[in-house]
């Protein structure tokens, strides 16, 4: 099937050429043409570059929107933002989890059992390796990003398949984030950095890059470490890293390349906790101290590299293609509490774990302008396709063979994993899925009214093929295994009301595979449609907004609502979409300078997240987010900073019988800036998070149905010195 979606594509890509070819010929007015950019470096390749950062340095002014491409900000009638390289380096931002505290729409919490970063944007989970790179699904490291490999991290709010097409792990549909990798500026860079944080974890990191004398050509070098314990005694982190980033830029070809590294293992990491059913949520375990085993770790190393390249055919019609791959290697071993006394006294088993990865993914696309009367076009059509093999092995201990107490944590002797089921050989892992996903989408953004009208139209077809074997046999499972195709639509009108004040509006939809019927009832019933794999279930969000951006100001309000399918047993034992999760929301945003020395960046979230009456688990109805920077008119080279991060209360259980404390949390930081002899300039940064030492549960939940919790990092201070020569 992909075969014949890629002769379709090839075929449109021909057509849409020649036609535009033929409108190129037919007339002589040069407003067929679209208006010439001057060529940048960027990562993705494109003749507009990078966007400019916003006054203030903290966001761009714009970013890449899927199928779209680079746009402005007040010209896309979607919700996003882009947070910049500065803001990482002075909040010395570790992740991408870390980029996203500054995020009103986001929470950051964990994977299931392990961990893994989770993004919940709207309320809804992005999985870490559900992030683009560059646009493209599936090459960055599964459980954890170190922030040195970005140049931006992108957070586009809201359903998006068709925009960037259907998450590969079924996540991303309230939500999606992109990360930008570093390109070679237009001057020569060299920087080293030395650091420290609270128990004693250091790391060095060396950023270099080049450029050649006539610009065309560029690269640049990332590699760090991070070593030692960290702020929660007896857990400990070593992280080893490397990147290099290359572009060519000529008039009408743009090609640009990434190869990447990472090595990143936890050992006696705090691990996520299970309040068992009739439990109240309990007061939270002291955050300094982990309550995992020193036997548990998490290892995961990754190899990834990407191809992009864009060509400019005719003034008015522009070509792409990218390629992509990833392999990884990952080991754990975990055991993860279940508290079940008043008194935090817990069980757990022990769960060793495996998994090889290997991804192949990659797109082609055509973009066309021309004109229709006074309606200009903007017409785009994308291929893109994913591959997934996963091979995964896992081992058990018996029930309950791990007890202790989550006030007073306690080392015991690792269980033996000797318990039924056995899932493979540790040390051999079999296939045990192969996730295809193929797309095919067509867009035409028209502009009326001298550009104050700007309508977005457009389509994807996506087919999603999940394929699932033993991990004892290496058979195929044809009862777990899913192939289907949806068609999702979008529409969005953006009205720029004056130069700085645009309104919009959109209707888009987010996709995930269906699932599929159990066997028995929990009654010990059969299921009338035992085994039935329901078609695709669609997220369709309709959002309507206001964006402002004027000199050194910028912000945004959003109004939005998404319903999202749910399945369940009728009474005549059926399985199929019973209910819906109703998510809606108000978000505001504000960026910018509000004085020449005073920087702000922040905003609030108020979500209602309703399932048959009850909050979604994990679904504050409250999250802000507020940062302010200061530099002393007196000392220019002095930089004071400050952010509040509040989420308000929130559930851990579908019945809403166990709620988590609403928290707060308060960070400072400073940064001073001095010169080193004639050429060189040394930047020292401090910062202290969580400055009252506050004790909380960060999150609930951030896997469907759900509602395990995430303790929230204690006081921690972090040092660091760059020297750029």
């Amino acid at each position: 099937m992909s075969y014949r979606l890629f002769t379709l594509s090839a075929l449109t890509l021909a057509l849409l050429s020649a036609a535009a070819q033929a409108q190129a010929t037919g007339q002589a007015d040069d407003s067929t043409q679209l208006d010439t950019v001057t060529v940048q470096s960027s990562a993705d390749a494109s003749a507009s570059g990078l966007s400019r950062p916003h006054a203030g340095g903290q966001v761009a002014e714009g970013g890449q929107v899927g199928l779209l491409g680079t746009q402005a900000m007040m010209d896309t009638p979607f919700s996003f933002i882009d947070y910049t390289e500065l803001l990482i380096k002075d909040q010395q931002a570790a992740s991408v989890g870390e980029v996203l505290l500054n995020d009103p729409a986001v929470r950051v919490a964990r994977g299931f059992g392990n961990y893994q970063q989770v993004y919940l944007v709207r309320g809804l989970p992005v999985f870490s390796d559900d992030m683009t790179y560059n646009g493209l699904y599936g090459l960055l490291p599964r459980q954890y990003l170190a922030s040195e490999f970005i140049e931006r991290v992108q957070v586009l709010r809201g359903a998006n398949t068709f925009l960037k097409g259907a998450a590969p792990g079924g996540s991303g549909l309230g939500g999606a984030v992109n990360v930008v990798p570093k390109r070679a500026p237009n001057e020569d860079m060299n920087q080293v950095t030395l650091g420290a944080q609270t128990g004693v974890q250091g790391h060095a990191a060396t950023d270099l890059a080049r450029r050649s004398e006539d610009g065309r050509y560029g690269i640049r070098i990332n590699a760090a470490r991070r070593d030692g314990d960290s702020a929660i005694d007896g857990e400990s982190s070593e992280l080893s890293m490397a990147h290099i980033g290359v572009d060519f830029r000529d008039e009408a070809l743009r090609v640009s390349a990434d190869l990447g590294f990472q090595d990143h293992r936890i050992d006696g990491g705090q691990p996520n906790i299970t309040i068992d059913g009739p439990l109240p949520i309990p007061r939270t375990p002291d955050a300094t101290t982990s309550i995992g085993q020193s036997w548990t770790f998490s290892d995961a190393r990754d190899l990834f590299g990407t191809l992009r390249t864009e060509y400019d055919f005719r003034d008015n019609v522009t070509g792409w293609a990218a390629f992509g791959a990833r392999t990884s290697e990952e080991a754990g071993v975990f055991a993860n509490p279940t508290v079940n006394a008043a008194n935090g006294d817990y069980t757990a088993r022990r769960f060793d774990n495996t998994r090889e990865d290997t991804v192949l993914t990659g797109e082609a696309g055509l973009r066309v302008g021309f004109n229709t009367g006074d309606i200009s076009h903007r017409v785009s059509v994308s291929a893109a396709s994913f591959e997934l093999q996963s091979k995964n092995a896992f081992a058990l201990s018996a029930a309950g063979s791990v007890t202790g107490n989550i006030y007073a944590p306690a080392d015991v002797p690792p269980p033996v994993p000797n318990a039924f089921p056995t899932g493979g050989d540790l040390n051999n892992p079999l296939t045990t899925i192969k996730t295809r996903v193929h797309s095919l989408a067509l867009v035409d953004q028209m502009s009326l009214l001298n550009e104050r009208l700007l309508i977005t139209l457009g389509a994807r077809y996506q087919q999603l093929n999940d394929d699932s074997y033993a991990s004892d046999t290496g058979a195929r499972l044809a009862s777990a295994s899913y192939d289907d195709s949806a068609i999702t639509p979008s529409v969005g009108v953006l009205y720029k009301l004056t130069p700085s004040l645009s309104a919009y509006a959109n209707y888009i939809e987010g996709l995930q595979k269906g699932q599929r019927a159990p066997a028995t009832t929990p009654g010990g019933d059969t299921v009338a449609n035992a085994g039935e794999a329901l078609a695709p279930y669609r997220t369709k969000q309709t959002e309507i907004g206001l964006k402002f951006e004027r000199d050194t100001l910028g912000g945004s309000v959003s109004l939005y609502r998404s319903r999202k399918p749910i399945a369940a047993l009728d009474g005549n034992d059926v399985f199929a979409v019973q209910d819906h999760q109703e998510n809606g929301g108000l978000e505001l945003m504000a960026y910018g300078l509000l004085t020449p020395d005073l920087s702000v960046l922040g905003g609030v979230s108020y979500l209602d997240a309703d399932v048959s009456g009850n909050t979604a688990i994990g679904s504050p109805r409250t999250q802000a987010n507020f940062n302010m920077e200061y530099r002393l008119p007196q000392f220019m080279d002095l930089a004071l900073d400050g952010r509040v991060i509040h989420t308000s209360t929130q559930f851990a259980d579908a019945a809403n019988q166990q709620q988590l404390d609403a928290w707060t949390r308060l960070d400072l930081g400073a940064r001073y800036t001095l010169p080193v002899g004639d050429a060189a300039l040394l930047t020292l940064r401090g910062r202290l998070e969580n400055v009252t030492g506050e004790d909380y549960w960060a999150s609930a939940g951030g896997f469907p149905d759900a509602g395990y919790l995430t303790v929230g990092a204690p006081r921690t201070w972090l040092l660091s010195a760059t020297l750029d020569f």
